[in-house]
């Protein structure tokens, strides 16, 4: 297109603002159709007119980036100024090498080509960022639609990461129609019935399974607790006697004799102590004979805890040096106890970077020492397990205890799903943000793990917020920030197993295949040339 704006940092900026402001939980979701395009502009505006230009358009994406990230995630700031400086700045480094990459090979190959490589590109980035030491992936683009779930109901077959396609799809498709076009008048008249076209059509499609989709299974009743109690002091200053009490008072208030699961947030037992400490304790004394005035009664709860290594066989590559000799094992648990004599176990696995675990420590470990990391905890790594169990109840029901960040892991979730999991409980303790945007996006991000599952999820927030939703992802119930509180609701329990269960983040295993094969053809024709 031969007019329109060129200044690329004016247009960097402009895509820096309309990704933000299409964030949830205030955000327009269908400005991420766009949102690219400018930058995708100010890339071809570079390339174009200067011969050496990798700086220039690296700092015009890292522009992009970094504003995306600061208005998106500025919240971070309440746990730890390093932190989301951190965050910030390292996630919109990642995203705007991404796009210098895109840069170099949209140099080399047609540009319907190279806007491929840059849809395998960032999704392969997406699924990479899923899994290694420095995971963030709450700006994964599937994100976007979290507070519309009528407009994604088709996740239950294609995960989030069919959003991110989507997103990318429409973002390129409009830039090579518009920067193909004599002018902008030949241009939008050619856009605008294929981009409206392609963002209604998923649309429409997602409103008619919302139509028809029926809720299923038997219900059980459930009591969320909000404790409302301050994770800096109150919560580890307070023994778990006194805690216990507290939460079984709040439980009164509204069981039933129907009510057959209450749950409490995570690590809401923090008075850390092994298991076997617990397990004699005042605090599971309490527990058991309020069972035992409430048979139907079962406790899902969050505790912090330990336990201590004696023989080097038994250390892991998350076990922690106490002194010689002698190593500490640490959990974020989940506790399941009804009036079976023990009790069922599961430890958070996907940890939060920095403040639960010491990302890649096997390198870093002996560098730092005892340092502490200012990130809100320590460098001591959590102990994580391999499995995704569900805890089942006495009459076989199976729950999913997934644990705060673990929420926003898509395919993670659904390894409890594919092992029985009839309904998911969340337990998480948002009030480290403060009142801010971080707990409202993280309740919506819940609302993308029901619809992928067709799970009904009861969440337990300490201070945050405490839901039931349903397997459409919509937040039937809700408590208030704040609120000392407990909410009593149904789930119904779903044993079927959706297609995005069954196959997992394919889309983004495809995208990273293509993308393999596109860079060794981009080798392979680099050296016929030179040659």
């Amino acid at each position: 297109m031969k007019n329109g704006l060129s200044n690329p940092y004016v247009l960097a900026l402009i895509s820096g603002l309309s990704l933000a402001a299409s964030w949830p939980v205030y955000g327009v979701p269908s400005l991420i159709f766009f949102a690219f395009v400018p930058l995708l502009f100010a890339e071809k505006f570079l390339r174009e007119s200067y011969y050496k230009v990798k700086l220039k358009v690296w700092i015009t994406a890292y522009l992009t980036f970094v504003t995306w990230n600061a208005i998106t995630t500025w919240w971070l700031y309440y746990a730890s100024g390093f932190g989301m400086f951190f965050a910030v700045l390292v996630n919109a480094l990642l995203m705007s090498i991404l796009f210098l990459l895109y840069h170099v090979v949209a140099k080399r190959i047609a540009t319907k080509w190279s806007l491929l490589f840059l849809v395998c590109l960032w999704i392969s980035f997406e699924k990479f960022h899923l899994y290694w030491d420095l995971s963030w992936p709450w700006l994964n683009l599937g994100h976007v639609f979290a507070n519309h779930p009528k407009w994604i109901q088709w996740y239950e077959y294609t995960g989030s990461f069919g959003g991110s396609l989507w997103v990318l799809l429409v973002n390129v498709v409009t830039f090579y129609m518009l920067s193909t076009a004599e002018n902008w008048r030949e241009g939008l008249k050619k856009v605008l019935p294929r981009t409206v076209l392609m963002i209604a059509v998923p649309i429409v499609f997602s409103l008619w399974i919302y139509h028809i989709y029926q809720i299923k299974g038997e219900t059980k009743e459930v009591i969320v607790l909000q404790p409302n109690v301050d994770p800096y002091t109150e919560k580890y200053d307070t023994p778990n006697f006194i805690i216990t009490k507290g939460l079984l008072a709040q439980a009164d208030s509204l069981i039933s004799p129907k009510t057959e699961f209450i749950i409490a947030p995570e690590t809401v037992l923090a008075e850390s102590a092994p298991f076997d400490v617990f397990y004699n304790s005042p605090s599971r004394a309490l527990m058991t004979n309020y069972i035992s005035q409430h048979p139907k009664a079962q406790l899902l709860w969050g505790i912090d805890t330990y336990h201590f290594l004696y023989d080097p066989k038994d250390v892991t590559v998350s076990s922690n040096v106490f002194r010689q000799g002698m190593w500490v094992d640490f959990y974020n648990a989940a506790l399941f106890i009804d009036s079976q004599p023990g009790f069922q176990k599961y430890y958070k696995s996907k940890l939060v970077v920095g403040i639960e675990n010491l990302p890649y420590k096997s390198f870093l470990e002996p560098l730092l020492g005892n340092v502490m990391l200012d990130l809100g905890g320590t460098i001591s790594t959590k102990t994580t397990q391999k499995l995704r169990l569900p805890f089942i109840a006495k009459d076989g029901t199976k729950v999913a205890p997934i644990i705060c960040y673990e929420s926003v892991y898509g395919e993670y979730v659904t390894g409890f799903v594919k092992n029985g999991a009839q309904f998911l409980a969340i337990i998480t303790n948002d009030a480290w943000w403060n009142e801010t945007q971080g707990h409202k996006q993280h309740l919506t991000f819940a609302s993308l793990r029901a619809i992928e599952t067709r799970r009904d999820i009861a969440r337990s927030a300490n201070t945050g917020i405490s839901a039931f939703i349903n397997q459409k992802g919509e937040i039937v119930s809700r408590t208030k920030y704040g609120d000392k509180t407990a909410l009593k609701g149904v789930v119904h329990l779903n044993s079927d197993l959706t297609f995005y269960t069954f196959s997992g983040d394919y889309i983004a295993y495809i995208t990273t295949f293509t993308l393999v094969l596109m860079v060794l053809y981009i080798l392979v024709r680099k050296r016929k040339v030179l040659e």
